[in-house]
């Protein structure tokens, strides 16, 4: 099997176009999800957008989604591939209005991220990789797409990326033993692509997160030679329970030890 990345590439964007269209609007209908987290009118038809697409499209790829019914652990540990997204990642980014919020859509193969599309609608900035494509991208409106490396080789004067909207002691209790010399603040799976593109080293979250939060941005890094690792390897999906375990971005491995 063979995914055409431009096809996932172009429902990413068609799904940023309908979250702009209610951006600007000043009642975006936020409500509050069972775990307190908030959810708008753009997330909702994010997915509807997204699911639709993908099911027209790679009819027989199942899909599992933030905003859907999860599906059985028992039924899709069988799964060889399926779709992983995160139709509006860092909603709380945009309903405070700051544009760093993006779409996320990954493909998991077996328990690894093979696909991922981050698509950041207020900059209309396109990020994305695929094991099919050898390589992690950055497109930018009226710009060639630019191939992504991490900066693999720094060993003093790392930059950290931290959660715009999550932060923990034990974050600064990790920074600090490493030779971090300034910090970038970002929302949503940014951060991830920040590091894929050089702008910054590391990043840790302590906090919960879910699959979908992590799968596209794990895709990018990793492609563009980086690592996403929790418990000593690299993070891993399809889990009995698909929340997260801390983890740990880095451009280089080194800066873990």
């Amino acid at each position: 099997m063979e995914i055409d990345i431009e096809k996932v590439n172009e429902i990413a964007l068609e799904a940023g176009e309908a979250i702009m269209n209610i951006y600007f609007l000043k009642d975006k209908e936020v409500s509050l999800k069972s775990d307190e987290s908030p959810l708008t009118k753009a997330d909702l038809l994010s997915q509807k957008i997204i699911s639709s697409s993908l099911k027209k499209i790679y009819p027989s790829i199942p899909i599992i989604s933030e905003e859907s019914k999860q599906t059985d652990y028992e039924e899709r540990k069988q799964w060889e591939y399926f779709w992983l997204v995160d139709p509006l990642d860092g909603t709380k980014e945009f309903i405070k209005g700051n544009g760093e919020f993006t779409v996320n859509i990954a493909l998991i193969e077996k328990n690894s991220p093979v696909l991922g599309v981050v698509f950041i609608p207020a900059l209309n900035l396109l990020y994305f990789a695929s094991k099919w494509i050898k390589g992690s991208f950055k497109r930018a409106q009226g710009s060639e797409d630019l191939k992504l490396k991490v900066n693999s080789d720094k060993k003093t004067d790392l930059i950290a990326v931290k959660s715009r909207s999550h932060s923990s002691s034990s974050e600064e209790e990790f920074f600090s033993k490493l030779p971090v010399s300034s910090v970038i603040q970002a929302g949503s799976s940014l951060k991830f692509c920040l590091i894929a593109e050089g702008v910054a080293d590391i990043y840790l979250r302590s906090g919960h997160t879910y699959e979908w939060d992590t799968a596209a941005g794990q895709a990018i890094l990793e492609k563009a030679g980086g690592y996403v690792y929790s418990m000593g390897e690299s993070l891993k999906y399809n889990k009995a329970t698909m929340l997260n375990e801390s983890f740990v971005a880095s451009a280089n491995l080194s800066y873990l030890k």
